[in-house]
C-alpha cells in the first residue's frame, strides 16, 4: 500500500467532536460537565473521563502491527504497469520507481513514484496510514497529471494478505466524479501487486490499470 495507489493518489484528519447539552440560569452557562451527559436513544454520547480520553489518543497515535507490517515494505520498488483506457482497448506498458518510507514516527509510509506515462515524464506521491480506531487503511495519492487528491479506505484481510480500498477521483475528461475500488495484494516480501477498477456509467466495473512491485535489490 504505500503507494496503493499508483494511480493518482494526504493525510487524513479525524476530527472527534464531543456534542454537550447546554445548561443556563439567569442567563449564565452552566459549566457543570455532569449535567452535560446526553441521551443515547437521542443518538448523542457521553463525554469520556480524562483518564480514558488519554488512553484513546495514545492508542490512536501509538504505531501497530499494520505499520510495522507497512515498515517492511520501505525501500526501492520497479513497478511494472499495464494500463487500459477503455474497455475493450489493446493495453499500454510503461515502467516506473518506487521509494517508499516511513514518516511521522512510523505512522505513514510515504513514496515517491518516478517514471513515463502516456510518453511524458510522470511523477507521483501517496500516503499510507492505518487508522488504528477506524481498523482501515487510509491511501492518498496526487501526481504531476492532474490538480486534484485522491483519497480510499479499506479493511485488511490478513488470511489473503491483502486489501480492498475505495474512493472516488474526478474524471479529467468529463470532469465528473467517478467510483474507483484498488486491491492490493503481498505476493511475498518481494513482490506486490495492485489494481485498479472504475465504476462505468452503467454500474458496472472496469480494470482500468494493473501493477506488479518487484523489489530492487
Amino acid at each position: 500500500m504505500k503507494r496503493i495507489a499508483l494511480i493518482f493518489s494526504a493525510a487524513t484528519l479525524l476530527l472527534f467532536a464531543c456534542n454537550s447539552d447546554k445548561k443556563t440560569e439567569e442567563g449564565k452557562m452552566d459549566d457543570k460537565i455532569s449535567e452535560t451527559k446526553m441521551d443515547e436513544s437521542k443518538g448523542k454520547m457521553e463525554m469520556p473521563d480524562s483518564a480514558t480520553m488519554m488512553k484513546n489518543w495514545q492508542d490512536y497515535m501509538t504505531p501497530g502491527d499494520m505499520h510495522k507490517m507497512m515498515a517492511s515494505w520501505d525501500g526501492t520498488w520497479n513497478e511494472d504497469i499495464t494500463m487500459w483506457m477503455e474497455p475493450g482497448a489493446p493495453e499500454t506498458k510503461s515502467t516506473s520507481i518506487a521509494e517508499n518510507k516511513m514518516i511521522m514516527n512510523g505512522l505513514y509510509q510515504e513514496s515517491t513514484h518516478t517514471g513515463e506515462m502516456m510518453g511524458m515524464p510522470f511523477t507521483g506521491r501517496s500516503t499510507v496510514g492505518f487508522d488504528n480506531h477506524e481498523k482501515q487503511f487510509v491511501s492518498t495519492w496526487i501526481d504531476n497529471m492532474g490538480s486534484g487528491m485522491m483519497v480510499m479506505k479499506g479493511p485488511w484481510d490478513e488470511a489473503s494478505k491483502s486489501m480492498n480500498i475505495k474512493g472516488k477521483m474526478v474524471d479529467p475528461v468529463s470532469k465528473g466524479e467517478t467510483a474507483v475500488r484498488e486491491t492490493f495484494k503481498v505476493i511475498d516480501d518481494n513482490t506486490q501487486e495492485m489494481e485498479m477498477f472504475i465504476t462505468m456509467p452503467d454500474g458496472s466495473e472496469f480494470k482500468t490499470m494493473k501493477i506488479v512491485f518487484t523489489r530492487k535489490k
